[in-house]
């Protein structure tokens, strides 16, 4: 799913608020995310998962292409654990579209 068809979703199910304010809240609602794991802070949405960042060590790295050693350094990755009722509901028997 895309964001056009986020906000498309957002503004059928919401019909008296404007589509430009809905855009705007969904990018306020990203911005806070991505605000918050700069910050170091985890994102817990209950029932969705958790959101936190892993920090990956400055290395040395190979060039697969050229053989050439390249000093990589240290960086951040993304670790997404899903909620139990999530998963329940990903991998339950009955194929409910839009719950």
């Amino acid at each position: 799913m895309i964001k056009s068809e986020i906000l498309d979703k957002l503004s059928k199910k919401h019909l008296n608020l404007d589509p430009s304010d809905i855009e705007n809240l969904f990018d306020l609602f990203i911005k806070k995310i991505v605000k918050s794991l700069k910050d170091g802070s985890n994102i817990e949405i209950r029932g969705f998962g958790t959101i936190s960042r892993k920090l990956n060590k400055e290395k040395y790295v190979r060039n697969p292409k050229t053989n050439e050693k390249l000093f990589k350094k240290e960086s951040y990755k993304l670790h997404f654990k899903i909620s139990k009722n999530l998963h329940k509901r990903l991998n339950s028997e009955k194929k409910d579209e839009d719950q």
